[in-house]
């Protein structure tokens, strides 16, 4: 018996699929820092709804397609947190400035 999957990736599915999990982590990632619980909780159930209804998608022009959706959704999240001051502090100016402290 063979331990290798029944249908192996090719090296362009892997590519893509290792480009979707980094966008889901991303995402969920970014929604933790969404203050409220409510719209917190709602984005979550969203991401997971959308990734999972794509589930099982196997055309490359698809994915790829979903991939912009994705990233653009993403950006759009990431500008909402920073626009509204709840997104990520830049961290490299922090330390350089309680170094100078």
């Amino acid at each position: 018996m063979s331990k290798l999957p029944k249908a192996a990736l090719s090296l362009k599915q892997f590519m893509l699929r290792q480009e979707v999990l980094k966008l889901y982590r991303t995402i969920f990632r970014t929604i933790r820092q969404v203050p409220d619980a409510s719209s917190r909780r709602e984005l979550r159930d969203w991401a997971r709804a959308d990734f999972r209804n794509n589930r099982n998608q196997t055309d490359e022009l698809a994915i790829k397609m979903l991939l912009q959706h994705g990233n653009r959704s993403l950006k759009e999240l990431q500008t909402s947190l920073e626009l509204s001051g709840s997104g990520p502090t830049d961290t490299a100016s922090h330390s350089d400035a309680t170094k100078r402290s």
